[in-house]
């Protein structure tokens, strides 16, 4: 792979999750610690909303940020102006490609389309804007006309161009081949931009990156409509673990990074969600707890503390022997073999009845008193 950028939509396609609302001090405190993490680029929003989205566009500008920001336009010119009034340097103009958005959206003719785009480009390359275009549902689009479009957009001054699985309809193999064909046909970069209405976003994400693609939006636990986009912590820990790319991003930080956006979105994590859920690096399973005691990476692919995780060794139905024991002499307990054979057999139940694992102390209350008094004293 080339050189990658992350360019960050959380502010912009992630807020538009349906029933999520950032305000202007959160969407200021969400760019200020995603720069200070080290991603590329960020999505910052719709100036043309006015209001306070472009009151907080306004700010996230004034930060003097390192990361570079840009804003989020349809094909009109007075969206543009929103965005320089904003005082963004860099816009994305969104234009329809497939036949079903054009027929919705332009009538059904393309060359209302094209006219309609090279006016938004050209207005945008004489402001002295860096200028990106999306195509919206490239994954549908006739492939001739996605590519007369693209190239059309180059010649006109456009310094990248957006592929975009808007409806997530794509799997890894097709992605990279429309976009292998795309890459080879242009001089400017090409975004993925994908959603994951079928499981595949971040697959294919990566996919378009290995076919050539060099800039991939992303958002944040994978926030965004419907069933969201290709999650930042996900792209970035496979870019780094799989690929050993360095990005240049603090990933010990994506756990935090997480949690401040479901506290913001009101989204909870899911404990099962990739890199940053709860359960991530959690083992309860008695081959994998005593595997994991032994050597982490029999059951781990990095460690947790890469992603400002911890790990966690969880006693609930599928516990073993060895799990319990452990945690019991990690609090100062030991136990005969057919102590902890009682003691497990309490906790499969009591796990089962409760419908979760136990905590520490719900493990203690199980262990007979007076081998805790012999332990403590």
């Amino acid at each position: 792979m080339n050189e990658i950028q992350i360019n960050d939509t959380t502010l912009r396609d992630g807020e538009q999750a349906a029933g999520v609302a950032f305000t202007v001090d959160e969407k200021v405190a969400l760019a200020s610690f995603m720069d200070a993490i080290g991603i590329h680029e960020l999505e910052v929003g719709i100036p043309a909303m006015g209001s306070e989205e472009a009151r907080a566009i306004s700010a996230i500008a004034n930060l003097d940020l390192r990361t570079s920001l840009i804003g989020w336009n349809r094909a009109v010119r007075s969206d543009i102006e929103a965005s320089i009034a904003c005082g963004l340097k860099r816009v994305h103009i969104s234009i329809p490609v497939s036949e079903i958005q054009i027929a919705a959206k332009f009538q059904g003719n393309y060359q209302a389309v094209l006219q309609r785009l090279r006016e938004a480009v050209e207005f945008a390359v004489d402001q002295g804007l860096y200028v990106a275009v999306g195509g919206e549902d490239s994954s549908r689009a006739d492939e001739s006309f996605l590519t007369d479009v693209a190239l059309s957009i180059e010649s006109w001054g456009a310094s990248r161009f957006r592929f975009c699985d808007t409806v997530g309809i794509l799997d890894p193999m097709k992605t990279s081949q429309k976009v292998a064909h795309l890459v080879s046909q242009l001089s400017i970069p090409v975004e993925m931009h994908t959603h994951n209405d079928f499981g595949l976003a971040t697959a294919n994400a990566l996919a378009g990156l290995q076919a050539g693609a060099t800039s991939v939006n992303t958002t944040v636990n994978g926030l965004g409509e419907r069933a969201g986009n290709a999650a930042l912590e996900e792209v970035v820990m496979v870019l780094k673990q799989m690929y050993s790319l360095d990005l240049g991003i603090n990933t010990r930080r994506l756990r935090e990074l997480s949690g401040f956006v479901a506290q913001a979105s009101g989204c909870p994590v899911p404990p099962w969600k990739a890199i940053v859920g709860e359960n991530a690096f959690a083992h309860e399973a008695g081959i994998h707890a005593h595997g994991i005691l032994k050597n982490p990476n029999t059951y781990e692919p990095f460690a947790p503390e890469e992603v400002g995780w911890e790990r966690r060794l969880v006693v609930g139905k599928h516990s073993g022997r060895h799990l319990v024991s452990t945690v019991l002499q990690q609090n100062g307990i030991t136990l005969t073999t057919e102590e902890i054979a009682t003691v497990l057999e309490a906790v499969r139940n009591l796990s089962v009845q409760f419908k979760r694992s136990l905590t520490v102390e719900e493990l203690l209350n199980l262990v007979p008193q007076r081998r805790i008094a012999h332990g403590i004293s």
